[in-house]
Parts: structure tokens; sequence; C-alpha cells
């Protein structure tokens, strides 16, 4: 990031330097005036900033080792050019009403040079050295392989023979269910109920998943006690391909590995949607204000107890969160503490709540734990623990949809609704597995848009 900067500070300084010398900067009695001016002085300080935002938003910064060279050129390319548009609109657009048009595109031109000439040359440098300490095992990772069978033991065998290194330093073996382990093998074998202490303890950067020809249930619901853990957690492609068509292929040079832990999404597009989120959820809890004064006044009138009705749901990497909901039952509706899935006549549901539940007004206050970061205006629905556990039992790709943030609305919620049973919500999955398989911002659009669509229809419930 520093590097950005200073390389970003230095391209706009040039390209200064050169408005000057080709006479677009008029009025201006010496090149020491002209950089001194208070617009000039202003644009060295305002624009490297903007500059900033764009590279972060690029999803560049997200993930540090191990950069692709290509993707590097790509993702520098197309930040360096989206710069230079805000640039020409916020700044430049008035040079092209005077003076000479084709030596106000050549600047526009070199404008664009300089910054990715600069900016890439610093990347470039940065990235390479990275790229020879990890090579050359100065740099390693610290990582648990999740298996302890032949499969395991021959892929880090074969991993520590590599001439040139992943980066990948395996400091011990995870035992999976039902599994064969190898014997003699030197290094430490735990039990996956004792991964959080463990990965604590020894520092583990990075999970590698290499099971020995098992059942993907067995394999699914032991990957679901891993994202939790917050690691990068990654599996030997040729053995689960019923999993590739919902991750992303990470490592190509070497051993190839998939990334099971994060979205199909890129990293600029992860970041533009988490923006989106924010920008979105805030002006929301602003605009709603007024609705919400008489939701909480028609529910304090309605039934006693509490407006605000919080309930434990499971979150991203299975963590556990507070959703908040306006209350649209009767308080104390589960009595025995056994959860119950309410119906269309629950005789739980106040006179209120069902108008809350049918243009799904009860699920407004969820902007703000979108503003927390515990979820996302789109994605899949945050199921209590109680029925997560009842729905991996059944149907084990659900842990896949701990990959990303839950959502206030779904493309399970638009095209099945709410469910009513443990098979609908297997049957709503499907669709939420079908959105993990496609994310992108237009589809999160086209969600949104259905939700409207349900809302104002009142076809909630």
């Amino acid at each position: 990031m520093i590097g950005d900067f200073v390389a970003s500070n230095m391209a706009w300084f040039i390209y200064n330097c050169l408005r000057y010398f080709v006479g677009t900067a008029k009025g201006a009695p010496s090149l020491g005036a002209y950089l001194g001016s208070h617009m000039i002085l202003l644009g060295q300080i305002a624009f490297p900033l903007v500059m900033m935002l764009v590279y972060y938003l690029s999803g560049y910064y997200n993930n540090v080792f191990r950069k692709s060279r290509l993707q590097e050129i790509f993702i520098t390319f197309s930040s360096t050019f989206v710069n230079v548009i805000i640039i020409f609109l916020a700044a430049l657009i008035n040079d092209m009403t005077s003076g000479s048009r084709g030596v106000n595109y050549e600047l526009i031109l070199m404008l664009f040079v300089l910054l990715f000439v600069m900016v890439y040359g610093v990347r470039a440098v940065i990235t390479g050295i990275t790229s020879h300490k990890i090579k050359n095992r100065i740099w390693q990772f610290r990582t648990l392989v999740i298996g302890c069978g032949q499969a395991a033991y021959t892929f880090v065998d074969k991993l520590e023979r590599m001439r040139a290194s992943l980066g990948y330093d395996v400091v011990g073996y995870v035992e999976m269910p039902h599994e064969n382990k190898v014997k003699g093998i030197s290094k430490p074998i735990y039990q996956l109920d004792e991964l959080e202490e463990v990965c604590a303890r020894e520092g583990i950067q990075e999970l590698i998943v290499v099971p020995t020809k098992q059942e993907s249930s067995v394999v699914l619901n032991a990957i679901n006690k891993l994202f939790p853990l917050n690691l990068p957690i990654k599996i030997t492609p040729d053995r689960y391909s019923i999993m590739l068509s919902r991750v992303r292929l990470n490592d190509i040079a070497g051993e190839p590995l998939v990334d099971i832990s994060s979205s199909n999404m890129t990293e600029g597009w992860k970041n533009m949607k988490r923006a989106l989120d924010v920008v979105m959820s805030l002006i929301l809890l602003i605009l709603l204000i007024p609705v919400y004064l008489i939701l909480v006044l028609c529910i304090r009138i309605d039934s006693k107890g509490c407006v605000l009705f919080r309930q434990e749901r499971v979150g991203l990497r299975g963590k556990p969160f507070k959703i908040i909901k306006f209350r649209s039952m009767y308080e104390n509706a589960e009595k025995d503490g056994k959860p119950q899935l309410s119906t269309e006549d629950d005789p739980r549901i106040t006179r209120v709540g069902k108008v809350l539940r049918k243009y799904r007004l009860d699920e407004l206050p969820q902007f703000w734990n979108v503003l927390k970061g515990e979820m996302s205006i789109v994605g899949p629905r945050p199921e209590r623990e109680y029925y997560a556990n009842l729905i991996l039992q059944r149907e084990p790709s659900y842990a896949l949809i701990h990959q990303i943030r839950p959502g206030i609305t779904s493309m399970g919620m638009v095209k099945f609704g709410y469910a009513k049973s443990i098979d609908e919500m297997i049957e709503r999955l499907r669709y939420d597995l079908i959105y993990l398989e496609n994310m992108s911002l237009l589809n999160d659009l086209k969600i949104m848009i259905y939700t409207v669509k349900i809302v104002f229809k009142g076809r909630g419930m």
C-alpha cells in the first residue's frame, strides 16, 4: 500500500510537470509557482487518496502472497484505467475546452502510462521478492493437513520434495473419521475436535484437506468444522470434483489446490459487494426511521413485550451472531425451549405480526446486522444452529453456504420463500447453492428487485 501511494504520488507529480511544459497550465509564471498553486496542491493530496480507494476496491490487497503475475497486470491495468477516468471527469475535463485537443488526449494517455508503469513497477518488484522468498523456503506458512491416510502422506511427501516451494510448512496431520492411518508418520496427528486449540497453539495459517477415498458426506461434515477457524481451506481437486463447480482453483503452478473457504467472486467484486452493503444499509437505516417509529408503535399497542427480537443464527464461517427482527410473535413463543418453525396460521403470531411477515417488514432491523458486517443484503438465509445441524446431516453440501455472509434476502427466499419444515429448508438450500455458484453484483441486483416486488405484493408468507 505504501508502494502504491508513493508511486501514484510520483506519477501525478510528473504529470503536472508535463502539463506545465506543454502549455496547458496557462497563467503560471514558473513551474514552482504552478506546482505550489492551491488547486495543484489539493490535487496532489486528494487524487492519490482516491487512487488508493480504487486500488483497495480492486481486491489487490486482500491476498498479498502467491499472486498471479498475469492477474496482477490485469488488476493494475483496470484499476489504473478507472483512476484516469475519475481524474478526467473530476479535474481534466475542463482542459478539453481550451487548447489543442490532440495535446490534451496525449496528456491523458501519458497519465495512464505513467500511473500504470510506476504502480506496476513497484508491485512487480514486491511480488518478485515475495515469490523468491516463498520458493526458496525463506517464508513458509504453518499448515495442517486434514487427513492422515496414504493420500495425505503422499501429498506431503511430494510437497517437501519440490525444488520450488509453494510455501506450505506442514506441521502435522488431522485424522478424518473412518480413515486408515499410515503407520510411521513422524509429524503429530491431531483429532478434529481439538483443532481450535491446536491452531491457536501452533500458529496455523492454512488448512489442506487430503482425504483418502471417503464419502463426500464425511468430507463435507469435516469441512463444516473447519469454517469457524477462519483460515484458508484448500482441497486436492482430483478427489472431490463434486465441489469444483462451487470453488476457485487457487494454485496452478506446482500442486493445484482448490480454495473452498471463499466464494467464486473475485476479490474486487467481494470488496465492492461489501462497500455497497455498507452504503445501502446506512442510507436505508436513516431513510426508514419514520417507518421504524410507526412499526414500533404498532407492535407496542398490539402486544406486550420487547419490540425487537434477537435470535442466535449461524453466520459467516459458521460463527454465531444475533439476528435482529421486529417481534412478530407473542413473548415466550417457545416455552419449552425447543426450536419450532412457524406456519401460516401459527397461533403464536400476533395480529401486527401477520402484517409484518406478509410484507417482510419484520426483517427491516437487519440492516443493522449488515452494517456491523454480520450479514449482507443478499446472501443465503441464516439458520439457527439446531436446524443447521439437521440440514447438514441430510445435505452435507450445506457446509459450503458458510463461505459467505448470510443475507436479508436470497435467491432461496425469492424463489421459494419461508420454509415450514426441514424438507422445505433443504429444497430452499438448492437455490442458495445455485446462487453461491453464480454470485455477481448483477444477480444481487436482480434478487433485490424481485424482493421489492414480493414486499409490495404481500407475498412474504
